[in-house]
């Protein structure tokens, strides 16, 4: 399997972090203030410039109202 961070799933991984987090209406700035992180590691999570582990996709799950489970099934989904 392909490690590289531009592989087609981190791809969709990022689309789809940008997708909660403008679906709980929050500005890149606003996720960053409540996960204590500066606006740069929302960003370079966006953009593929840093990968995220478990840990950290739970807290942004916390962050924007969604349990992690729902996001691994969107992203499963999207995989299709």
């Amino acid at each position: 399997m392909e490690k590289s961070i531009h592989s087609p799933e981190q791809t969709t991984l990022q689309r789809l972090l940008r997708q909660i987090r403008r679906g709980a209406g929050l500005r890149q700035e606003d996720l960053a203030q409540l996960l204590g992180k500066p606006q740069s590691f929302v960003s370079n999570y966006e953009r593929g410039e840093r990968r995220l582990d478990l840990l950290e996709l739970r807290q942004i799950c916390q962050a924007v109202g969604i349990p992690l489970i729902d996001l691994v099934q969107r992203f499963e989904e999207s995989l299709r």
